[in-house]
């Protein structure tokens, strides 16, 4: 239980901490008086830094433990965040921007594979459970960011999160004292170990899949603030807080999916619920780069449902194809592909606003990549035998209860 707890609150803060910037921009336009795009690429490095930096944040979580390597995040990321509502300048925002990434790199290689080891033969509800929580951080950091600029300053949008991201430090550290949650996980389950040709295709095939599955992510959640603010149509205000409240209710929405992810990987082929989360994803993509007002907030919706519906199943896939003691360096791996193309995408949003003032061609160019992630998908493996029947009792036994 202390793990989920702590896993699951870490998810929250990391997916805040990245995505409150792109609201607290719109409010730094105006105070600093300084282009869009400007301030956008001060984001640049710790984006990047968050998938460089995953691998030895994983190779460390393996051998030093998962909890010590979470107080870590949870107090370094806390402090840089408050360090960042007090930037007075360009150069020490970036700074404080850049430790963010630094931090936040920790959170994904060591805090999902230790949720996966806890949590026995319910890891696609724990990892949806978690993705809810992800989703939700994402929701919060446009509501809170929006409310707190209104209420208060952009400083407080950044002070406040980070009081309670290093305080959930050192509660953690208060709550481990001399003994190692890690000791705390469950044993992997007996089954059927795939052939080493089958994991090297799978790891393969989600290298591409998780580099176009994370250019979508990191584009889309980088551009919607802006997109409503362009595209709202008089629903909401012209303060942040409206625009944060339209970024809100789309990862909200999010998270239950990934509950649902969760729950359809638990019971059916991973394959098959991975292949049909990236098949949603195309038409929804090319329907956003046109609309407005309430069509543009439904097709968002479901655009973001889709894109972290896959997540449980994708991380499942490489749970079930790598040994337990590789988790830390190959989730590692898969996190220094998916935040290390946060930069790419950043840059692709900047260039297109700076380009034509509108995100028509950014969708286009994501839903591209949503087919091409869709074809590099059909290349996994078929599912095993054992998977397959694994799945099929779980689901009898669930119709049952």
């Amino acid at each position: 239980m202390p793990v989920v707890l702590f896993s699951c609150l870490g998810h929250l803060y990391i997916h805040l901490c990245m995505a409150f910037y792109f609201v607290i921009i719109l409010a730094l336009e105006v105070d600093w008086r300084m282009p869009y795009h400007e301030l956008l690429e001060l984001w640049t490095l710790g984006a990047l830094l968050i998938g460089v930096a995953a691998l030895p944040a994983g190779l460390l979580g393996d051998r030093i433990g998962a909890a010590a390597m979470m107080v870590v995040f949870f107090i370094g990321m806390g402090i840089c965040s408050i360090l960042a509502g007090f930037a007075d300048s360009r150069f020490t925002l970036f700074l404080a921007l850049t430790g963010i990434g630094v931090f936040a790199s920790i959170y994904h290689p060591v805090g999902i594979p230790w949720l996966v080891r806890s949590a026995g033969a319910k890891k696609g509800k724990a990892l949806g459970f978690n993705g809810i929580f992800g989703s939700l951080g994402t929701a919060m950091a446009g509501m809170t960011a929006g409310a707190l600029i209104d209420l208060f300053s952009w400083r407080a949008a950044f002070i406040v999160p980070g009081v309670l991201c290093a305080g959930t430090g050192v509660a953690l550290l208060w709550y481990i004292g001399g003994r190692s949650l890690d000791d705390e996980l469950g044993d992997e389950d007996a089954v059927e170990q795939p052939r080493r040709e089958d994991r090297v295709r799978v790891f393969v095939v989600l290298l591409i899949t998780m580099f176009f599955a994370s250019l979508i992510y990191n584009g889309t959640q980088t551009a919607l603030p802006k997109t409503f603010e362009l595209r709202h149509d008089g629903l909401v205000g012209d303060g942040a807080f409206g625009i944060g409240m339209l970024v809100a209710v789309v990862y909200a929405a999010a998270g239950l999916m990934q509950l649902l992810g969760g729950h359809l990987a638990d019971r059916h082929p991973l394959k098959y619920v991975y292949v049909g989360a990236l098949l949603l994803q195309i038409p929804l993509l090319w329907l956003a780069a046109s609309q407005g007002g309430v069509p543009l907030i439904v097709v968002a919706m479901f655009m973001v449902m889709a894109n972290v519906g896959a997540l449980p199943a994708e991380n499942m896939l490489l749970a079930a194809y790598t040994p337990v003691q590789r988790h830390g360096l190959v989730f590692g791996l898969k996190f220094v592909l998916a935040f290390g193309v946060a930069p790419l995408a950043i840059q692709l949003v900047a260039f297109v606003a700076q380009s034509t003032g509108e995100f028509y061609w950014l969708y286009v160019s994501l839903s591209i990549c949503a087919l091409l992630a869709l074809s590099a998908a059909a290349w996994l493996p078929r599912p095993r035998a054992a998977e397959i029947a694994g799945r099929m009792s779980e689901a009898r036994t669930h119709g049952l209860q």
